[in-house]
């Protein structure tokens, strides 16, 4: 009996800590795919604009951007030509101009790769009003990570050539002082 007693209070404190932590883990998990029981693409939105200010110290700002489906033909004539996804296509684009996100059709609210492309699309619309920027390739590397940890904490692979990330982010002398 007396060993029960004198093991019991810590044996208590581990289980409730393995508890918590459990719970702990489980309600992050839940978070995380919160976005999955999003009804409305504002919905998604939402969702998206609080697991970024969790996750990075870009500003929420205070309106959404408009977004809209295009074609790839469509956004193949927006004068895109760089992206770095393994695809061969960009899947979205942010003007800053206009503050509207195109999403690169076919796209799917439930496929969590083109969620991820909607959260990289966010990401620059936070980074328009975020400060300066040596050339517009520099707000990828930042864009790329965020949606790669995104994907990553559902166990899922981004399919973004680094390499082409960083080369599009490096403002090499053409992209400061173009001919």
């Amino acid at each position: 009996m007396r060993l029960t007693h004198r093991f019991g209070a810590p044996m208590a404190c581990a289980l409730s800590m393995l508890a918590c932590s459990t719970s702990s883990a489980a309600a992050a998990e839940a978070d995380l795919l919160a976005w999955r029981d999003a009804e409305t693409l504002p919905a998604l939105v939402a969702q998206l604009e609080d697991w970024l200010d969790a996750n990075t110290a870009l500003p929420r700002r205070d309106t959404a951007p408009e977004i809209r489906l295009v074609s790839q033909a469509r956004a193949a004539s927006m004068g895109t030509a760089r992206h770095a996804s393994q695809e061969g296509m960009a899947r979205g684009i942010y003007d800053t101009e206009t503050e509207v996100v195109y999403l690169v059709s076919p796209w799917d609210k439930r496929d969590p790769r083109d969620v991820s492309v909607l959260l990289h699309e966010l990401v620059h619309h936070r980074q328009a009003e975020a400060g300066h920027w040596y050339c517009p390739g520099a707000q990828e590397e930042p864009a790329y990570r965020l949606q790669d940890e995104w994907l990553s904490g559902m166990g899922l692979a981004a399919d973004i050539n680094w390499i082409a990330v960083v080369l599009e982010s490096s403002c090499t002398p053409r992209d400061i002082h173009p001919d």
